[in-house]
């Protein structure tokens, strides 16, 4: 009979095999600290499940209604000793899950720069992270690599014991970044750049994934991630520079086009504000950027007039990332500075107040930035312009 239950086990454990248990055998040093930190966890909780396991089958056996031997108190109500124990366990596991939880929060903050290699190796002044720059697009991975001036899709590699600082982002819908053998989750949002530090030390391909639902084509929302070696990881990148593909644009407006299970891509050249303006939802020729609209307003805005430029702004809120904007005008009134101004004559009239909705197409840069701030403040021009 026994034989026969060890039997009935093995189709389980045959099961059991075909997992992945990439979680507790990580690549990287990032995932390893925070496989400790699960396996310390549960180690800590099951040392109250399993006492209290085993004593339910003990208790439920030795009280059994046969067993006749038993002692049997009907009024005993209190122990001291037995309430200490009961309270005094838990709560110095709960003392040391808090306090281990507070240091982790910290140490694997993602934003928070590499301080070791691994644990025996800490960070030297040599060891220069690896910038990649990544957006989650509909439903794809776009990486970029400034330093080298290439771009993937579905592809990300990096070299073994090098840090690894990713800039994220998203074109549309939230996603989550994920490469189980490397680090942890983070979340890409569009018009938000969120951080993540990592390293990997040793070589292999490894899956990496979103693990946030983000519509028809999320299942196969996959990419390999391939830690090289120094050597192989120069070889791929010339590899990559080889394509003679460039990602500008325009080439990014027709790649960030909703489509699913795309194949591997390879871009020799790249433009080297794409990313930026991805973040600022200003890729499309003639779009005000974010971060200039937010200079605008960090100025004191464009007074009354503004309102006409910026407050029917519906900043892709009606149109999909990418989309064509339709035949309707879109009006537009100039920007200049006081300068500019000097000598002009008051204007006979203000500028109407109009709610046909703008989405920033054709909107003149302002002739300031956030890294001049000596710049004069802006005002309008006496007419709007259509740039129909």
């Amino acid at each position: 009979m026994r034989v026969l239950r060890i039997l009935a086990l093995l189709p389980l454990a045959a099961a059991l095999s075909g997992c992945d248990f990439v979680v507790l055998a990580p690549a990287g040093d990032v995932a390893v600290q925070q496989r400790d930190l699960v396996v310390i966890s549960t180690v800590l909780m099951l040392l109250i499940v399993l006492p209290v396991m085993a004593l339910t089958a003990l208790f439920a056996w030795r009280y059994r209604q046969s067993n006749t031997s038993a002692r049997y108190e009907p009024d005993w109500d209190h122990s001291t000793q037995l309430e200490l124990v009961i309270w005094s366990a838990p709560l110095l596991i709960i003392v040391c899950l808090g306090a281990l939880t507070w240091m982790a929060t910290h140490l694997l903050d993602p934003y928070r720069a590499l301080g070791r290699i691994d644990a025996d190796r800490p960070i030297e002044a040599q060891d220069k992270p690896l910038n990649v720059e990544v957006v989650a697009l509909d439903w794809k991975w776009l990486f970029i690599y400034p330093e080298y001036g290439v771009a993937t899709v579905n592809e990300l590699a990096a070299p073994v014991d090098r840090p690894i600082r990713f800039r994220i982002t998203a074109s549309s819908v939230m996603n989550s970044f994920y490469i189980p053998a490397l680090a942890g989750q983070v979340y890409a949002m569009p018009g938000m750049e969120t951080k993540l530090h990592a390293v990997t030390n040793k070589p292999g391909v490894y899956k990496g994934f979103s693990a946030n639902y983000s519509g028809a084509g999320f299942s196969g929302m996959y990419f390999s991630f391939h830690s090289l070696t120094t050597a192989d990881f120069d070889k791929w990148i010339a590899k990559v520079k080889a394509s003679g593909d460039m990602l500008g644009r325009n080439e990014y407006l027709v790649l960030e086009r909703p489509s699913a299970n795309e194949p591997v891509r390879r871009y020799g050249s790249v433009d080297g504000d794409l990313f930026k303006a991805i973040v600022n939802m200003c890729v499309e020729p003639g779009k005000m950027c974010a971060s200039e609209m937010m200079a605008i307003d960090a100025k004191g805005g464009l007074g009354r007039e503004g309102l006409n430029n910026t407050l029917p702004l519906t900043y892709d809120k009606y149109a999909r990332r990418g989309a064509v904007f339709g035949p309707e005008p879109t009006y537009v009134a100039g920007i200049c500075s006081v300068d500019e101004l000097k000598g002009q004559s008051e204007p006979e009239s203000t500028v109407p107040f109009d709610t046909t909705p703008l989405r920033g197409a054709g909107l003149k840069r302002p002739l300031f930035s956030p890294a001049n701030p000596s710049s004069s403040s802006l005002l309008l021009g006496s007419r709007p312009k259509s740039d129909s």
